[in-house]
């Protein structure tokens, strides 16, 4: 439901921005048109430049409300998909505008845009990368370790409780860390938890709680079996 608000909030904004442009002519609603020389800025306007940013924010906003639909559907990356298409469309849509700019500025504009399109794209490849990068909980001889990002090893005499949960508490907000569709990677406020660390894959149950002290774990594998033994490995170790 957070996402899904999140995504009505982004449409409504493109919508906004680019009736704004079309209707009332807000030019200035465009980084950097209002500290333009005179000139310019007419010769931009002349050109359709300003306009044709306002149908883009308009065309955006269209393409994500006829992706809506999916998260009415089973399919689990709906976020990622209507995310996606955003960044690209947008970034792609600026770099086609760079032909509307003053001629001067034409080359520097295809550059700049083009740069920071390669950039974002892959810098948040990296990111989804890691977000939906595997992990495990490996038991070994004194301590525990889950492995892949925001992982570390515990040694099992701090390990003060071990649960088996049949699902998932209610997870306020995320602190530090990857909320996506389907995974939970990172620091979240839990409901009657408080602060803890999550790798959680939100399609699968049951749920192994580990709490040492004021430090609590909530992890579960690719599938239910995976997770039982995991509790059955730590509760082992445990009662050694």
């Amino acid at each position: 439901m957070t996402l899904l608000l999140v995504q009505l909030g982004m449409i409504l904004m493109f919508l906004l921005l680019g009736w704004a442009m079309l209707q009332r002519e807000a030019y200035w609603l465009i980084s950097g048109f209002s500290t333009r020389p005179k000139e310019e800025q007419e010769e931009l306007i002349a050109n359709g430049f300003p306009q044709r940013t306002g149908k883009l924010m308009i065309a955006t906003a269209v393409g994500m409300v006829l992706l809506m639909p999916l998260y009415w559907t089973s399919f689990a990356y709906t976020f990622e998909v209507q995310f996606g298409f955003m960044l690209v469309f947008l970034m792609g849509g600026l770099i086609y505008l760079s032909k509307y700019e003053v001629p001067k500025k034409r080359k520097r504009s295809y550059i700049i845009s083009t740069s920071l399109f390669v950039v974002v794209i892959g810098a948040l490849g990296v990111l989804e990368y890691i977000a939906y990068q595997d992990y495990e909980l490996i038991a070994r001889g004194q301590s525990f370790e889950i492995t892949g990002v925001y992982g570390d090893e515990w040694p099992y005499q701090e390990v003060t409780k071990v649960e088996l949960l049949d699902e998932m508490p209610e997870v306020t907000f995320k602190q530090d860390g990857f909320g996506m569709s389907t995974i939970a990677k990172g620091r979240f406020k839990v409901k009657d938890y408080g602060s803890s660390l999550l790798f959680i894959r939100k399609e699968t149950s049951p749920i192994l709680y580990i709490e040492m002290g004021k430090k609590k774990i909530f992890i579960n594998a690719k599938t239910p079996e995976r997770t039982t033994e995991w509790f059955e490995e730590l509760k082992s170790k445990t009662r050694d």
